[in-house]
């Protein structure tokens, strides 16, 4: 019961006015060629692999720009290597795991995960289940904090992983729990998918945070102040982690970066 108390089980999913917004995803998109001179000044990475799980009924395809612009910044970057992301059926989360794995055996080094909704769920759980394989998970967009009810996407899910949300919530108690590796969730208060205070991460420990950023569900993987976070987030120097700056730039990137404490 302690367990269940700390979720937010009775979340309503966003609102049709928030869904209708949901249709400026091609303009978050659009925003990135103006913005990509600023996002080559984003920290550079060192070359550690980097695993980008996609969301619901998506692909690789909807990562490829994430992914190319963590390569521009000097990561291995690459996908889940599944097809389309119809939720955990038999067989895929042990796929995802030997892909972790084998990306840390080639290396010889750990590898940081980003997920972009559903996928954040795999991110977080494989972390939970290897961490001593993975550097640190960044989510976007993720409902990992409230019943899958809480989002405009339940019953999708439902139709293409055959699975019951309801169940599947009982069955996934511990899914809000933060693994044991340096964790980032971003998230956006007008997502219109996800209600957003089903992706804050309570402060499990002391390299746990939240970076809200103003963004839609669809294009919070194109959205350029999200590509500026993970960047940011997985350049830090391996057991070097520190809380994201949302200040800097004379203050600048506080109009990008809105205060995760206000009410």
């Amino acid at each position: 019961m302690a367990t269940r108390r700390t979720r937010n089980d009775h979340l309503p999913p966003p609102s049709l006015a928030l869904l209708a917004l949901e249709f400026r995803a091609p303009w978050e998109f659009g925003a990135l060629f103006p913005a990509w001179p600023a996002l080559q000044h984003a920290p550079a990475g060192d070359g550690h692999a980097v695993v980008v799980f996609p969301g619901l009924s998506a692909s690789d395809s909807s990562t490829v720009p994430l992914r190319r612009y963590l390569a521009s910044r000097g990561y291995n970057a690459d996908g889940w290597n599944q097809g389309f992301n119809f939720g955990p059926r038999a067989g895929v989360v042990e796929a995802a795991r030997r892909a972790v794995q084998a990306a840390n055996d080639a290396s010889g080094r750990k590898v940081s995960l980003i997920g972009w909704s559903l996928g954040g769920v795999y991110a977080r759980e494989l972390a939970k289940a290897m961490p001593d394989c993975v550097r640190c998970v960044i989510t976007l967009g993720t409902p990992f904090a409230a019943h899958p009810k809480s989002t405009n996407a339940w019953r999708i899910y439902e139709l293409t992983s055959g699975r019951s949300a309801d169940r599947e919530h009982e069955e996934n108690a511990d899914l809000h729990i933060a693994p044991p590796v340096p964790t980032t969730s971003i998230y956006s208060r007008t997502d219109g998918i996800v209600a957003w205070q089903g992706s804050i991460q309570k402060r499990d420990h002391a390299q746990v945070e939240n970076i809200e950023v103003i963004a839609s569900h669809i294009g919070i993987g194109v959205n350029p102040s999200a590509w500026w976070a993970v960047a940011d987030r997985l350049a830090q120097p391996e057991g070097e982690w520190k809380p994201f700056d949302r200040f800097g730039f004379y203050g600048l990137k506080g109009l990008l970066y809105p205060d995760p404490h206000r009410p």
